[in-house]
């Protein structure tokens, strides 16, 4: 432990002094401890303004909190002693009491908002003086606004019966430290202390650390990577810093650092990656708890900006400085996290700490019990049950085996030794642009990425070596990059690495239920390769420019370095630069529509491409966080590929009337189907049924649904109402499913909306269909705030919800009905969204295409097509998509049936949809202070 040297203005024994000055009455007069708390005061405003001072100025945040924990010495010093002095007489100052720092704070740093750990030794059981000088320093302590943590009063035999039951209790006192009174006691406690460890059996103590730290990293979520990182009891934070220092402790003694690389623990690089990590992870905090001015280390959206600006990142011309700043961020945490695994298969190779389940593993392992000789490879052994290299100067002479070694342990299913691993380090110099061409290092990187069973955790342990950065540049370029939105959850490469990881479990057939298409068509993919190349490049041109583009150019040149023909460089350049067109499609064009369906199979081509884009697909959506993949997006999936193969069926693209012929051939088959089916019931309904809705509605649901929304309808008119609604569970499409059978009129679109909002429902896509005889058939898909179907496990909500749509339908909601609304969070207001409508009339044989993007919020499909309503246009068919804090929200409308083409009609949907969209968000908030429903929706950004 290293307290900082502080000015003289901030001396402890000068404070003391002015204390004394201060508080002539003693403490116990009014006036006398108000002026001691006075001067205590501004004593602490002094010390954290030098604090800051050195965290602005080079020293930076490690030195900043050494400072602040110096100060707050200073502060316990003076305060005991004066109050110490009152109580007794010199001599018995200094007897059978210590007053003595944990923590943190005893290990020498501080944060501004952190907790004060105390703890008062006694000899015995303390007499009432010794309790009075207690109560009076912490009621101080407390009335100068501090956070005490613990206070606790012990004995030396009270404290090490603790520390032998409690690893926690342990660890505290490996960071006791004298502050003031008899120092003999914390002498004694100190000495039988390490005796009981070093004595007894260290191996159970370091097991149990690292138990603890995997408790912790799991609660906060076990990936270091997600993009609202906790900067202390997070994975990779300045927990696992301070884990690693208390091993040193055990393991060497204090101030140990010096010892590691002396024993050869730690290289000297290693050490300096420690250092740097807790300086920069140490400013991000100090800056998080001035800008909140409460304990508070979850780095949220909302404050990532401004600590940004506070460490001096400013945005560049395509990478905004939040996003540099947390790249730095993660950086650290990655060095972190590779000191962590290290020091375990350190500690675990020399047997100081039995094999764990997952920390201190640097490759999966699990196959059969390997030998040196199994290997049948002079180049590698293996050592205490890891791979490493036979000899550390092959490497030198050799540098491709740093990539065989990743294959052999791969297909051996062997963990690295770390010795093997921080070789690697020390070596990615040799990694150049004739190691990358190499045809042998290419044939190993291709047995890893093709074969490796556990793909994921095989290239991550490639990736925190610093190899497969090295290797690939492209991918190196995205290692720790972030996006500053609220859709993705993990930072670039850490989404990529995820969905290679489900790529290869797809392949395993391991996601048959969730994933059943992808699954099907994995084992009929002929350019697997070229897949797998897709998946890891798809993201390598965030950051440069429009990513898909950028990315492909990028793929490009990273396929002609590994030696690929043409046709395969082409084909990955092709998936990247299209990686986004199949989840668009599905997501936000109607599916029912046949130039949807043609466009979209024009894009592909041909089955296999088609297959390609779907596998991609999937993963990459998958890989954005948990909630974001659910059953609305996989059935959305699933119809345009089934849509699209049926044009592409024959190993060709058919032109677009025989692609046409092919839809309506699929409607009047379905058409068949329902009338065969209803025939038999009501021959008369049959027909005027089948009639009555043209292909969009015949090519818009699978045969259950129509066959059910058919005796939907048929049951309505034998009631005779005029107006008729359903709800029902679709548990294959997330969501719940809402029919409305009503005349049609202008506005009733907007009125269902409405109606849904107003229930707390949250629609993620609507079909409407009119009859010939001018009736509407609409269907709605909404879900709950938490994404589930609405009403899942609630009749009575289900209920509720369809009697409010009845009455919509049939009434119209009232003219002053005020949506649900609710404020702009403050993540959300980190993020700004510019209001933005488009008109597209090429996207639609027969409907112009309308797309609105806005900041997400209750009831906005409702305005939007109250608006399009208003205009004198007719709606055919919405989707409902999100991207986090961005909606966007697509209508397909008509007007008088036909396509609007006007140019000055164009003009006045567009600029009333705009002034709707531009509406101050301040009035959205106000709205919301009077009511407090949400709108949820499946959140997705590029």
């Amino acid at each position: 432990m290293r307290l900082s040297a502080l000015p003289a203005s901030l001396d402890g024994l000068r404070l003391r002094a002015e204390l004394a000055a201060a508080t002539r009455s003693g403490w116990s007069s009014s006036s006398s401890r108000k002026a001691g708390l006075a001067r205590l005061k501004k004593f602490i405003a002094k010390g954290r303004a030098e604090a800051q001072s050195r965290l602005e100025g080079k020293e930076g945040g490690l030195e900043a909190a050494r400072t602040l924990a110096q100060v707050m010495n200073a502060v316990l010093y003076a305060l005991y002693d004066s109050i110490a002095m009152e109580v007794w007489d010199e001599g018995a100052r200094k007897s059978g009491i210590a007053l003595c720092a944990l923590g943190g704070f005893g290990a020498g740093e501080l944060a501004p908002q952190s907790d004060i750990d105390l703890l008062f030794l006694v000899d015995d059981v303390p007499p009432e003086d010794h309790q009075l000088v207690i109560e009076r320093v912490l009621y101080a302590l407390w009335d100068v606004g501090l956070h005490v943590g613990g206070g606790a009063l012990r004995t030396v035999e009270e404290a090490l019966t603790l520390a032998a039951d409690d690893v926690s209790e342990r660890t505290a006192l490996l960071d006791l430290r004298l502050i003031s009174g008899d120092g003999r006691l914390v002498s004694d406690l100190m000495e039988r202390f390490h005796q009981q460890i070093r004595q007894g059996d260290m191996t159970a103590f370091i097991t149990a650390k690292l138990t603890e730290r995997e408790a912790r990293v799991d609660k906060q979520g076990d990936s270091r990577y997600e993009v609202e990182p906790h900067i202390k009891d997070g994975k990779g934070g300045l927990r696992d810093l301070q884990t690693l220092r208390w091993l040193a402790q055990v393991l060497y003694g204090d101030d140990a650092l010096e010892r590691w690389v002396g024993t050869g623990f730690l290289a000297v690089r290693d050490v300096e990656r420690y250092l740097h990590a807790g300086d920069f992870l140490w400013a991000t905090r100090f800056h998080l708890h001035a800008l909140q001015e409460r304990k508070d280390d979850r780095l949220s959206f909302d404050v990532q900006p401004e600590i940004a600006e506070r460490m001096g990142y400013s945005d560049g011309d395509d990478v905004a400085g939040v996003e540099s700043f947390m790249r730095d961020y993660f950086r650290a945490a990655i060095d972190v996290g590779a000191l962590t695994r290290l020091v375990c298969a350190k500690l675990e190779a020399d047997e100081l700490k039995d094999p764990p389940s997952g920390i201190g593993r640097f490759m999966p392992v699990g196959g059969p019990a390997t030998t040196s000789a199994d290997l049948n490879n002079d180049a590698f052994v293996i050592k205490t049950g890891r791979l490493s290299f036979a000899d550390p100067s092959l490497v030198e002479q050799d540098p491709v085996l740093m990539l065989r070694l990743f294959e052999v342990a791969s297909a051996h299913q062997l963990d690295l030794h770390p010795d093997a691993v921080a070789l690697i380090g020390q070596s990615l110099r040799f990694v150049d642009d004739n190691y990358r061409s190499d045809p042998r290092a290419t044939r190993a990187f291709f047995a890893v990425l093709l074969d490796a069973p556990d793909l994921y955790m095989t290239l991550r342990a490639m990736t925190e070596a610093g190899l497969l950065g090295a290797f690939i540049p492209e991918f190196g370029d995205i290692v720790a990059r972030t996006q500053f939105n609220m859709y993705h959850r993990y930072t670039v490469d850490e989404h990529t690495l995820k969905a290679l990881g489900l790529l290869r479990e797809i392949e395993q057939g391991k996601h048959q239920q969730d994933h059943p298409l992808a699954t099907q068509i994995a084992p009929l993919v002929n350019h697997r390769r070229a897949l797998h190349l897709a998946v890891l490049l798809h993201d390598t041109g965030k950051g440069q420019g429009d990513q898909c583009i950028e990315g492909a150019e990028r793929a490009h040149s990273a396929c002609e370095r590994l030696g690929l023909d043409d046709h395969e460089i082409n084909l990955v350049a092709w998936l990247i630069r299209h990686h986004l067109e199949m989840s668009d499609t599905a997501q936000r064009r109607d599916l029912s529509d046949p130039r949807t369906v043609i466009d979209f199979a024009d894009l592909v081509g041909t089955l296999e491409r088609l297959r390609l884009l779907t596998i991609l697909t999937v993963v990459d959506i998958r890989a954005v966080g948990p909630g974001v993949w659910n059953g609305w997006k996989a059935q959305l999936m699933r119809d345009l590929y089934q849509a699209a193969a049926s044009v592409l069926a024959g190993g060709r693209r058919a032109d677009e009337g025989e692609a046409r012929a092919r839809l309506s051939a699929r409607a009047d088959l379905a058409r068949k189907a329902v009338s065969d089916h209803l025939g038999r019931l009501d021959p008369d309904f049959a027909r005027e049924w089948t009639a009555d809705l043209e292909d969009a509605y015949w090519l818009a649901f699978f045969e259950t649904d129509r066959l059910r929304h058919a005796a939907f309808v048929r049951a309505a008119k034998a009631r005779g109402e005029a107006v008729a609604a359903g709800v029902r569970i679709d548990r294959r499409r997330s969501a719940a499913e809402v029919m409305i059978w009503a005349p049609d009129r202008q506005g009733l679109f907007a009125d269902i909306a409405g109606a849904l909002a107003l229930s707390g429902a949250n629609v993620v896509g609507a079909q409407v269909a009119t009859t010939q005889t001018g009736s509407a058939f609409d269907v709605f898909y909404v879900q709950d705030v938490s994404g589930r179907p609405f009403g899942h496990d609630d009749p009575q909500a289900r209920a509720r919800l369809q009697g409010a749509v009845i009455k919509a339908a049939r009434d119209g909601l009232t003219d002053n009905v005020t949506m649900p609304s609710r404020p702009v969070k403050r993540r959300e207001a980190a993020f700004a969204v510019q209001p933005s409508v488009h008109l597209d009339v090429e996207a639609a044989q027969s409907a112009l295409v309308i797309e609105a993007t806005c900041r997400d919020r209750p009831g906005l499909l409702h305005d939007l097509a109250r608006v399009i309503a208003e205009t004198g246009v007719s709606l055919q068919a919405a989707r409902i998509d999100g991207y986090g804090e961005r909606a966007v929200d697509v209508f397909y409308v008509t007007e008088k049936g036909h396509k609007i083409t006007d140019p000055e009609r164009l003009k006045a949907l567009h600029d009333n949809l705009m002034a709707m969209l531009e509406k101050p968000e301040e009035t959205l908030d106000q709205q919301t202070e009077a009511r407090g429903l949400s709108r949820a929706r499946a959140s997705e950004w590029r």
